[in-house]
């Protein structure tokens, strides 16, 4: 079925396009699902959260789109279709026109054998209009006493939807929402994603996939609608350690390294055996680190008393250096998203040395390798698969890029041997990207900051072969996590450069209005450009209980 565009006036005198819905065209993986293992409630269709049982529906019917005259795309309001028996909805779905169909929202029903005398769910009192134009009308579920309303209706006219099409959900099963990504913004109207407030493996929220709209600019953390909040103390919708193995079989990633990369990842025990060593504040001695790391200390935090370093051979410091890839094997860190209704397997590459960086101005054609700016020992990167645990599908990949990063949607992850995403390794820096090419740190609008290549080479790891578990909380000591693990301290030794003098220099080359431009931008370069701590391991990151950092 096509679209037909005509051009058309809201009330509020803002033209818009009005394109008639076309059929959803919905993102698949590029290959099926297998039979995973059973066990637990993994992948079951339905996860329990104590009072409610919940379902993840992806199947929609489009209900109208709104495209402002200005903008190139618009938004696309969905109705979930396909709903089990029993369940309820709590609002709809929106997402951009021009994208693939690739969201979901969840619906409900009361769990078995839950008495109380507040049910939990509850029928709206009626609604109220948010926002309207021709073909479009956004109404918000009135909430009774004690219950809080999770999404909007769309209707294509102004007769006010029946109140049976949604629920609202008692106060003490919710937590708050805030906006996530923008999925339109004009001047009569905003429309975003969700997402719980607090996020991280301990936190309880549950995202429900529908969405937010305000006629005003959102400040404030606590918006009208509210996200679900998994009241169970168990997760029993997270995978057991036989269908970890089987997600990380089917999903894990190739890991490519460029062709003209010199410091490769090793494993950590051939780091140590090849002759890291451990110094302690006050003593000018290392000690050789045994391939366990046994003789790390253990627990604490990261104090200043101890880091490691490399050999004081010469030779041997080279040798360190370079890594070796034969050894390498990913670290795999595997903890509970979203309330415990998706998995994230976070895949963890040491490499024993990270090199200089490169600053570039591409308008000038200027490439400037740094003498030593940003070489430290010990660099830890990572990146992470978010998997639901409705199904088992993989729906984003983290890309950890230096002291940032960004989620990717499957629908936009390039693959390899079925549903095997690539992961680009950064030349010298490490720092994972979703596509060859050259990522620019800093301005990537004038082609100003640091310079990260990316591309396939016949160096790389196949990370659904070559990985250890390392921790699964979750999992109440099923997993045994490595001595090397506990250390808290520094892989490597502070670092001490003046990178912003080395730059200053450069821009003083530069014609004026480059050099202005450079000035202006240079507190976006990384951190690495000033000198740094010696990096930490994977349990002193943010990340390791918290969210990723985008």
């Amino acid at each position: 079925m096509f679209g037909f565009e005509c051009c058309c006036s809201d009330k509020d005198g803002e033209l818009y396009n009005l394109l008639l819905p076309e059929e959803p065209k919905p993102f698949f993986l590029p290959s099926p699902l297998p039979q995973w293992p059973q066990g637990q409630g993994f992948a079951t269709g339905r996860i329990n959260l104590g009072e409610l049982e919940v379902a993840m529906v992806k199947d929609f019917e489009v209900i109208s789109t709104y495209t402002p005259k200005k903008s190139k795309t618009g938004v696309t309001f969905y109705k979930p279709v396909s709903i089990p028996d029993g369940f309820v909805t709590f609002g709809h779905y929106g997402q951009l026109t021009n994208q693939q169909l690739r969201g979901y929202v969840l619906v409900a029903q009361a769990a078995l054998n839950t008495e109380t005398e507040s049910p939990p769910l509850k029928l709206p009192l009626g609604y109220k209009l948010i926002w309207s134009s021709t073909n479009v009308y956004v109404w918000q579920p009135v909430q009774p006493d004690g219950y809080r309303a999770l999404g909007f209706v769309v209707t294509v006219d102004e007769t006010e939807p029946d109140v049976e099409q949604v629920r609202c959900v008692r106060d003490d099963l919710t937590e708050n929402c805030q906006v996530d990504d923008v999925i339109l913004s004009t001047s009569s109207f905003r429309v975003w994603n969700t997402k719980a407030c607090k996020t991280g493996m301990f936190c309880k929220g549950v995202t429900v996939g529908t969405f937010f709209c305000s006629k005003d600019s959102v400040s404030s953390d606590k918006l009208d609608i509210c996200c679900l909040r998994n009241v169970k103390p168990d997760l029993e919708a997270m995978p057991n350690l036989e269908q970890i193995d089987a997600l990380i079989d089917h999903y894990g990633p190739t890991v490519y390294f460029h062709p003209d990369e010199v410091y490769l990842p090793s494993s950590v025990p051939w780091f140590f055996k090849n002759g890291a060593l451990l110094f302690r504040k006050g003593n000018s001695d290392g000690r050789p680190i045994d391939s366990s790391g046994s003789i790390l200390p253990q627990g604490g935090k990261n104090d200043g008393e101890f880091w490691m370093d490399l050999p004081e051979d010469d030779n041997d410091d080279t040798l360190v250096k370079h890594g070796n890839l034969d050894s390498a094997e990913l670290y795999v860190h595997v903890k509970p998203a979203l309330g415990g209704t998706f998995t994230d397997i976070v895949m963890w590459i040491f490499c024993p040395f990270n090199g200089s960086i490169t600053f570039t101005v591409e308008l000038l054609n200027l490439n400037i390798e740094m003498d030593r700016v940003g070489e430290h020992v010990g660099d830890w990167e990572h990146f992470t698969l978010r998997i639901s645990n409705y199904n088992g599908e993989l729906w984003s990949v983290y890309f950890s890029e230096h002291s940032g990063g960004e989620w990717v949607d499957a629908s936009n992850i390039e693959f390899i041997d079925g549903n095997k995403p690539i992961v680009y390794s950064s030349k010298h820096g490490h720092a994972s990207f979703p596509n060859a090419g050259t990522y620019i740190q800093g301005s990537s609008k004038f082609g100003i900051g640091v310079k990260n290549d990316v591309d396939k080479s016949d160096r790389f790891i196949d990370a659904s072969k070559r990985y250890q578990i390392i921790a699964a909380e979750y999992l109440n000591g099923v997993v045994a996590e490595p001595d090397w693990l506990q250390y808290m301290r520094e892989w490597g030794p502070t670092v001490l450069y003046d990178g912003r003098s080395e730059l200053e220099k450069i821009i003083s080359h530069l014609p004026f209005l480059i050099r202005l431009t450079v000035e202006t931008l240079i507190d976006l370069f990384p951190v690495e450009l000033y000198g740094e701590e010696g990096p930490t391991g994977p349990k002193e990151k943010d990340n390791w209980y918290g969210d990723e950092r985008c």
